[in-house]
């Protein structure tokens, strides 16, 4: 494609926020309809079968920018024929920042005050000095490690190749994630959702923490067997759970976790849609202007790895 050529994206569904189309324009794009589009910008949420009939609509179709860095919900679709880039790296940032805050409202005992009716004891661990291990290595935990910095925690990362990354004090492979988590004090789930890491921490990782140690989930709830972190957190075996996904999601009124007094819970809100417009728009503008000029795109997934 010439550099001159503004490339035609369609925006899906037909149903999006202003700022989408004005992303496509500033990256140097012309909306069109799908059938006309080399490239789609999908905004359908979780509608993985929308969007499968949108592609049927499109023969010129060369790339599909997804909303969301997990990409768990689409990977029937996923394949080779299309270039597909995702939000991975987008919302880092804000992800990151609910990730420590979870952490210090589950250390200081914050959702244990919060619930209180009466004046009560006092609760509470440092997060400084702590030793931490956060599961993932990607734009969550790029982010997460120079927010914990300054509190003097001895990191560990597990991640698929345990290549160094600055911040962290060790990087682990992927298939030595049981390896750090006892000592931890506080263990971060910050990875994508694929086969191998789905229901990553069950009984026996839970029976491996420290029985102080919080449990912090800002990737995807299916990471967590549900009913094991239940009985895990009744039965003290871990300090606590702070988490802003679940499985199921949304979370059903009644289920034993709103009334489990060391859980905190927040409904996914790392990233939000004051935060989306900025962030994603700026990430919609460079793919267009990089797929105008024939670079690489931001956010490619992997269509064997799933993210």
């Amino acid at each position: 494609m010439r550099s001159t050529d503004a490339p035609r994206i369609a925006v899906a569904p037909n149903e999006v926020p202003d700022w989408i189309p004005t992303a496509v324009a500033a990256g140097g794009g012309h909306v069109v309809p799908v059938h006309e589009a080399q490239g789609l910008i999908w905004y359908g949420g979780a509608d993985a079968e929308g969007l499968a009939e949108v592609l049927e609509d499109a023969p010129e179709l060369q790339w599909v920018q997804l909303p969301w860095a997990g990409v768990d919900r689409y990977l029937e679709l996923i394949d080779s024929r299309l270039t597909w880039t995702c939000g991975k790296g987008v919302f880092g940032r804000p992800v990151a920042e609910l990730a420590l805050s979870l952490a210090l409202a589950g250390f200081r005992g914050v959702g244990t005050y919060a619930r209180a009716t009466s004046w009560g004891p006092s609760i509470g661990r440092s997060l400084y000095d702590a030793r931490v291990t956060i599961l993932g290595g990607g734009g969550i935990t790029k982010a997460l490690i120079p927010l914990l910095t300054p509190f003097g925690c001895h990191i560990t990362v597990v991640r698929n190749h345990a290549h160094e990354m600055v911040g962290a004090d060790d990087v682990l492979e992927a298939d030595r994630y049981v390896d750090a988590l006892p000592a931890a004090d506080l263990v971060v789930l910050a990875l994508a959702l694929t086969p191998e890491t789905e229901h990553i921490i069950g009984h026996d990782e839970l029976e491996a923490m420290e029985s102080h140690a919080w449990l912090v989930n800002v990737a995807r709830g299916r990471h967590v067997v549900t009913d094991d972190l239940v009985e895990a957190l009744r039965s003290e075996t871990i300090g606590g759970a702070a988490l802003d996904v679940v499985d199921p999601e949304p979370l059903p009124d009644g289920h034993p976790l709103w009334t489990t007094p060391n859980c905190i819970l927040t409904p996914h809100v790392g990233n939000t849609p004051e935060m989306e417009a900025e962030l994603l728009s700026a990430r919609i503008a460079a793919n267009v202007k990089r797929f105008r000029k024939g670079e690489e795109l931001l956010g490619i997934v992997d269509a064997e790895l799933g993210y």
